[in-house]
């Protein structure tokens, strides 16, 4: 005798459009994404707004700092959004600007490794002030190491 298929626990649908419900199908009901995990919104304003106050004030950002229009709002109000979003909060970005394409956004300034290092190493201090789970810090910081290593478009390579 076959039983019928009974119907998965409500706790486990994806619910679209709204960031307190959504789970993601790992098995575990309720598994809250990076983004809830962090502190939402406050915590993702406090971790962008320390990246650029470190892009403005160390001198080995000075090189990616002279890569950014002079008034940093526009810039820092964008990735907002798209932290939010790649962290697994509200659509805040793709809504407005379509997909990312990161890379091709990004292709008008020559972004080599010490680019990537200077960009890091203001990253990583915005995180260890910002976010206080070490878990937490450390797969943002994880994700983020490939993805700036991924955007480099220079070849600075010892001939």
């Amino acid at each position: 005798m076959r039983q019928a298929a009974l119907p998965r626990p409500a706790a486990l649908r994806r619910v679209r459009g709204d960031p307190d419900r959504e789970c993601r199908w790992s098995g575990q009901l309720n598994e809250a994404s990076l983004f809830q995990r962090i502190g939402g919104g406050d915590t993702i304003d406090r971790l962008v707004d320390g990246f650029y106050d470190r892009m403005e004030r160390i001198e080995e950002a000075r090189t990616i700092r002279a890569m950014h229009r002079e008034d940093l709002e526009p810039s820092r109000s964008i990735l907002k959004r798209y932290l939010t979003e790649w962290l697994g909060g509200p659509q805040a970005y793709s809504s407005e600007r379509g997909h990312p394409r990161m890379r091709m956004r990004h292709m008008h300034v020559p972004i080599d490794s010490a680019a990537r290092d200077a960009w890091l190493l203001c990253m990583r201090g915005a995180l260890d002030e910002t976010v206080s789970g070490e878990a937490e810090r450390a797969a943002i910081y994880e994700a983020m190491a490939k993805l700036a290593d991924w955007m480099r478009n220079t070849d600075d390579s010892p001939a």
